[in-house]
């Protein structure tokens, strides 16, 4: 057991999170952090551009889908992915994923298309006969979306009253793996047959036994966040790669072996940041809570009476504090960046921090 002091475990977590020291390019930041959650709400940025913009160098937004798909005019070949979007396993969560995912969520395309579920389970009978209409199509047409399918049946399973049974059985589709997305028009997703989005090595990958499957997603929850509580089954999946380590105050954290001569970096001069909702840092409320000393709630989801900080509040990150948070809107008609609400302990400023969302999402 590694004892640390809260403000030394807080460093620590800064630097392991590429906060610190950003890398190259995108692909150096999903092999680190080993996923990149994908959000399609846009208030003043979509999430992943918020959590991306932080840690690689000059980044722009957008950056991550055309990582992921090329443009819409250029189009990657599934020969020249790096990258591909799934949910990630146990969850409905979108992330970017690096190809050596794959073999991995297979066991949980599996299971969700044999289980009881609206949103991601099993097809019932309409949805099965649509699927092979889709697929048929798809494997004539190329990749399509759900205003391409001649079907106008609605479905009470979808998002929504009026979701169209087409966008339900697409989605089915591909938490089953049966289909992935191929590309991308703004929020409208276009997909495609898994050979035509995915390198043919990457699909003939061997699926992992059970244990395997485990140990990997405990490591992927390592490298997203490289300062976690485990469970005892989760560790006992990782236990040679991981140090213990106790602050007061907290539950007991792991980091990664690897990532301990982070313990003893320098630390630059840095400006304050925005940080996204759910941005790694502060992805375990509970830890964010006990060990940055800061009770965070993304209230995006919280009926307006309720809401404390506002719909969007992006928290406030200088040096080893969380010193309050704001909340900004784009209002992209008017070329404005528009502060709803802001709270910034007494001593700091975030005015640099807002300046710098505001040239970022090419607003004044």
């Amino acid at each position: 057991m590694l004892r640390l002091s809260a403000l030394d475990a807080r460093r620590f977590h800064r630097r392991a999170l590429l906060l610190n020291a950003p890398v190259p390019n995108i692909a150096a930041a999903l092999n680190y952090l080993g996923f990149v959650q994908i959000d399609p709400i846009n208030i003043c940025g979509r999430m992943h551009d918020l959590i991306l913009r932080n840690r690689v160098a000059g980044y722009r937004e957008g950056d991550l889908i055309r990582h992921l798909h090329g443009s819409p005019t250029s189009p990657l070949s599934a020969a020249e992915r790096t990258a591909f979007e799934h949910h990630l396993p146990g969850s409905n969560i979108l992330a970017a994923l690096t190809l050596d995912a794959w073999p991995y969520l297979l066991a949980a395309m599996r299971h969700r298309s044999r289980r009881v579920g609206s949103w991601s389970g099993k097809m019932d009978a309409r949805q099965r006969r649509l699927a092979k209409t889709i697929l048929a199509e798809m494997s004539s047409r190329g990749a399509l979306c759900s205003d391409d399918i001649d079907d106008d049946q609605k479905d009470h399973q979808g998002w929504g009253l009026h979701a169209s049974l087409a966008k339900t059985t697409l989605h089915k589709l591909f938490f089953h793996g049966r289909v992935l997305i191929a590309r991308r028009v703004g929020n409208r997703r276009f997909y495609d047959l898994p050979e035509r989005v995915l390198p043919a090595p990457t699909l003939a990958s061997a699926e992992p036994a059970l244990a395997e499957t485990r140990r990997w997603v405990t490591l992927l929850k390592l490298h997203q966040r490289r300062l976690v509580a485990l469970s005892r089954k989760e560790l006992g999946y990782v236990a040679d790669l991981v140090q213990a380590i106790a602050v007061e105050g907290c539950r007991p954290l792991f980091c990664l072996r690897e990532d301990l001569p982070l313990l003893d970096a320098a630390d630059p001069l840095v400006e304050p940041l925005l940080l996204a909702p759910l941005d790694p840092l502060i992805y375990d409320r509970r830890l964010t809570r006990q060990l940055w000393g800061y009770d965070y709630t993304w209230e995006v989801y919280t009926p307006p009476v309720k809401r404390i900080r506002g719909y969007y509040a992006l928290p406030v990150l200088a040096g080893v504090d969380l010193v309050g948070h704001i909340d900004p809107k784009a209002d992209r008609t008017n070329n404005k960046l528009i502060v709803v609400n802001r709270s910034v302990r007494r001593g700091h400023r975030a005015a640099t921090a807002v300046q710098s969302l505001r040239r970022f999402l090419g607003l004044r």
